[in-house]
């Protein structure tokens, strides 16, 4: 038997790889998590900030709450997504089969979710400011 590998057969190290990535989509879904919490609160912090200039035009942070919101739950969904493949990865590596990659990648996913949602508040700052 090699050392480092178990009687299996099976490399250690693909395992441990999958772990790093289902870890490195926790830190993901994280941080969406808590910059949604920002964008939400933010909101919040302009309408507070609202009696001290009188002059100015009422803050809009209804709109903050629901982008915070959506990011949250973004975070959420990738976080239960990550859990999944993860879960269906070591079920195949138990049962010896090849590794096949998936229809879909969530990294893209969550790109392009996130570019949308990116260019959604650009437009709605360019409205807003005008």
């Amino acid at each position: 038997m090699s050392e480092g590998r178990p009687e299996t057969g099976e490399d250690p190290r693909v395992r441990l790889a999958g772990e790093r990535t289902l870890l490195a989509w926790i830190r993901t879904g994280l941080a969406m998590m808590a910059f949604g919490f920002v964008v939400a609160r933010f909101g919040l912090f302009l309408q507070e900030l609202a009696p001290l200039h009188p002059n100015a035009a009422p803050p809009s942070g209804g709109l903050s709450l629901w982008f915070g919101t959506a990011l949250i739950v973004l975070g959420v969904i990738a976080n239960l997504l990550a859990a999944r493949d993860h879960f269906l990865f070591l079920r195949r590596l138990d049962r010896g089969e090849p590794y096949c990659p998936p229809r879909w990648s969530l990294g893209v996913a969550v790109a392009v979710i996130l570019a949308a949602g990116g260019v959604v508040m650009a437009v709605y700052l360019v409205v807003l400011h005008r």
